[in-house]
């Protein structure tokens, strides 16, 4: 019961935070995630009228470019945790005549509105670190998927190639936020090939990808981390006292990348392909 409790204590900040960060978050992280989306984007490959799962769609990054493939003869379900990015994505796809895209608010590890085997392909990028149970956000992807169908999933990488790691602990020691107790662990190693092959998936791929993350000043650098990230839901806890003192931490412990063009900061991610057996 104590893990079912702290499973629905996560979905709860993981809902509400990226609801508070939904505004920001394309300002934040489009430039600095635009090259893992990419690779994810050729490595799932998809076709004019193929069925997509796109889970932690976000505002719709990775949907766009994928229903532009499929198609107005394919579908794809778009689905977050997060209310307010699943009402941006849904604005998005209607003002843009998208009439292939359902968004939809779901957990990650559950879709009951799709039947077994009904799926070409699922993408996940970079939502798994957030998740109460990503092995069975992978398993329920497995379930969808038909037979020979394909997945990507994209996570960041190991803690010690990403600059901005330090905005947890920064955040932890004011409020305990419980937003990520494990969010490197899928990019250490070949932790992410190994939970993919446990979900009854074949993997095919498996890539590392070292990145540049780039800020051109404070303001940039602290709007990412802050507001319009994972943290987003603490942050607005703080008063601006205690935000200042974040601000100061979180600058000094990236001091390091600042350059005449502003911040770059290194970033790592994982990105694995894998089909579903015949």
């Amino acid at each position: 019961m104590e893990a079912s409790m702290d499973a629905n204590l996560q979905r709860r900040i993981q809902r509400y935070g990226w609801d508070k960060a939904a505004d920001l978050y394309e300002t934040g992280w489009r430039e600095s995630l635009a090259r893992v989306q990419a690779e994810l984007l050729e490595l799932a490959a998809a076709e004019p009228g193929e069925q997509v799962l796109d889970v932690a769609c976000g505002t719709g990054l990775v949907t766009f470019p994928l229903a532009e493939r499929v198609g107005p003869t394919g579908r794809v379900f778009a689905t977050d945790i997060s209310e307010r990015m699943v009402e941006a994505l849904r604005a998005r796809a209607e003002a843009m005549g998208h009439t292939q895209v359902e968004a939809l608010r779901a957990d990650a590890e559950a879709h009951p509105m799709l039947a077994d085997a009904s799926i070409d392909l699922v993408t996940c990028a970079l939502g798994l670190m957030y998740f109460a149970d990503p092995l069975q956000a992978m398993r329920e992807a497995a379930r969808v998927l038909k037979p020979g169908g394909r997945a990507v999933f994209a996570v960041w990488g190991a803690r010690a190639n990403c600059g901005w790691a330090e905005i947890f602990p920064i955040v932890d020691a004011r409020v305990h936020s419980e937003v990520c107790p494990m969010f490197f662990r899928l990019g250490t190693g070949n932790t992410l090939a190994r939970e993919v092959e446990r979900a009854g998936l074949r993997v095919t791929v498996e890539r590392r990808i070292a990145t540049t993350l780039p800020y051109a000043d404070d303001a940039a650098a602290l709007c990412a981390a802050f507001a319009g990230g994972p943290v987003a839901l603490a942050y607005h806890r703080f008063d601006a006292e205690v935000r200042d003192a974040a601000h100061a931490d979180y600058l000094a412990s990236i001091a390091r990348y600042r350059t005449d063009q502003g911040y770059r900061l290194p970033g790592e991610f994982v990105v694995c392909a894998a089909v579903r057996p015949a």
